[in-house]
C-alpha cells in the first residue's frame, strides 16, 4: 500500500512540561506510521528547551506559538502550505480543536480523548468556561459533522454522540501501553501508593493526600509518591502541609521512563482521583507491574481502563468510598495480588502496534482508500494486537 502523508496538529508533544497521556498517544502512534514508511508532521506549541523543527523517531515536529498562540499558528501554516503537502489532517481536540476544517479541502480526522464538560469550570472562570464549553459542545460537533472521529474509549464515543455527533462517525482506538521495563526493584516492604500524571487541578491530586492522612493513622508506615509535573504543584506542595502529611509525601517532579517504571513495581495501589480521563494511560502503566487502581466510576475511561473488582476498584465520586476501596486493598494481601494478577493480564492486550494499526485503517478510510469495503472503521479496536479486525493484516 502506498505511504499516506499525515499532519497531527496537538496541544503540546512530550516534552513540553504540560505533556502527558494525550501527548503520549499522539507520539506513540506518530512513531510507528513514520516506522512503517508514512511521512508525519506532528505541529505544536513551541516551548522552552525545544528546537523549533525537528525530527525525532522518524516524525516531523513543527513548534510554533504559545499555549493560545499554537492554534492560529497551525491554521496559517496549514493554510499557506508551509508544512508540505497531507494527505490526511488529525486534528486533536482537548477541549478546543484547531479548526482545520476551515483552511483545508483534504480529509481531517478529530481525535478526541474525553469530553470537557466537567473540567471547565474547574481550570476557568465562569466565562471562559462558557466560551469553551459552547465551542466544545456546539462549535465543534458543527464545524466537523462530515468528518471522521477518532475516541480513545467507549466512553468518549458515547460522550461525543450526545453532543450530535454521529456514532458511525467514531471510531475507538484505544491507548497501547509499552511492555514494562525490566526492574530490580521489588515491591515496598511498607505499604506504598502512587499517583502518576500532570498535575493540573481537576486530577485532584488533594484527594490522594487526603486519603494518606486518614489512613496514616493506623498505617504510620504508609507512603504516597507522585510522579510528574505541571502547574499546579507548589498548591499540591502547600496542600500536603496543611493536612501534615508532606513527611510522607514524595512529589518527584518529572522523572524518566526507568524512573517512572520503578516507582509503579515499589507500589501496592495506584490512586487515580482524576475528576476525568479519556482512558487513563497510567493504569494501564501500573497494571503492567501488577498494581491494581483505585479510581472514581463517574471519571469517563477509567471505567474501562479499570475492570472493577477485578483488576482494580471503582467508586462512586465520594473521598469516603475512595479512602475505604484504598485501605481494603492496602489490608488485604491476596485480593491485592489477585487483582494485580488480573491488572498484569488485561495489560498485555494493549500494545501500541495494534493502536498504530488501528488508527492507520481510519486515516486511510478518511484519505479515500486502502481499506476492504466490509470493514466499518467504528467497531475498531485496539485490543486486538497486531491483528485488524482479526484480518490478521499487519501494518503496511
Amino acid at each position: 500500500m502506498s505511504a499516506v502523508r499525515i499532519l497531527f496538529l496537538n496541544w503540546r508533544d512530550t516534552s513540553n512540561p504540560e505533556g502527558g497521556g494525550s501527548e503520549r498517544y499522539v507520539e506513540s502512534i506518530a512513531s510507528r506510521l513514520a516506522e512503517a514508511g508514512h511521512s508525519v508532521t506532528v505541529f505544536c506549541a513551541a516551548h522552552a528547551g525545544a528546537a523549533a523543527d525537528e525530527t525525532s523517531a522518524g516524525v516531523r515536529y513543527v513548534r510554533r506559538g504559545s499555549k493560545l498562540g499554537v492554534y492560529p499558528q497551525a491554521l496559517w501554516h496549514l493554510a499557506a502550505r508551509r508544512l508540505g503537502r497531507v494527505d490526511v489532517v488529525v486534528d486533536v481536540q482537548n477541549g478546543v480543536p484547531f479548526f482545520s476544517r476551515l483552511v483545508t479541502r483534504k480529509p481531517v480526522v478529530v481525535l478526541v480523548h474525553h469530553v470537557h464538560r466537567e473540567q471547565w469550570h474547574v481550570v476557568y472562570g465562569p466565562v471562559r468556561a462558557r466560551i469553551g464549553w459552547w465551542i466544545e459542545s456546539h462549535v465543534a460537533p458543527m464545524l466537523y459533522r462530515r468528518s471522521q472521529y477518532v475516541a480513545v474509549s467507549e466512553v468518549t464515543r458515547n460522550e461525543l454522540v450526545g453532543l450530535g455527533v454521529d456514532h458511525q462517525r467514531i471510531a475507538v482506538v484505544h491507548n497501547g501501553t509499552e511492555p514494562a521495563l525490566m526492574s530490580t526493584v521489588p515491591r515496598s516492604e511498607h505499604p506504598m501508593l502512587c499517583v502518576l500524571g500532570r498535575l493540573v487541578p481537576h486530577k485532584r491530586v488533594e484527594h490522594a493526600l487526603e486519603t494518606v492522612r486518614r489512613l496514616s493513622a493506623d498505617q504510620p508506615d504508609l507512603r504516597l509518591t507522585v510522579v510528574g509535573q505541571g502547574w499546579w504543584e507548589d498548591q499540591l506542595h502547600s496542600a500536603a502541609a496543611g493536612l501534615g502529611v508532606e513527611h510522607l509525601v514524595r512529589f518527584t517532579g518529572f522523572v524518566d521512563d526507568a524512573t517512572k517504571h520503578a516507582a509503579l513495581a515499589r507500589s501496592w495501589v495506584l490512586l487515580v482521583p482524576s475528576l476525568k480521563e479519556g482512558w487513563g494511560l497510567s493504569v494501564v502503566e501500573a497494571a503492567s507491574h501488577g498494581v491494581p487502581a483505585v479510581a472514581y466510576r463517574s471519571a469517563g475511561g477509567v471505567a474501562e481502563s479499570v475492570q472493577d473488582g477485578e483488576t482494580g476498584v471503582l467508586v462512586d465520586d465520594d473521598i469516603d468510598a475512595f479512602v475505604a476501596a484504598t485501605a481494603q486493598l492496602l489490608a488485604d494481601q491476596a485480593l491485592r495480588r489477585r487483582m494485580g494478577s488480573a491488572a498484569r493480564a488485561c495489560a498485555v492486550r494493549f500494545t501500541w502496534d495494534a493502536a498504530a494499526d488501528s488508527f492507520l485503517m481510519v486515516l486511510r478510510t478518511a484519505a479515500g482508500g486502502g481499506m476492504r469495503e466490509d470493514s466499518d472503521p467504528a467497531t475498531l479496536d485496539a485490543q486486538r494486537p497486531g491483528d485488524l479486525l482479526g484480518t490478521g493484516q499487519r501494518l503496511p
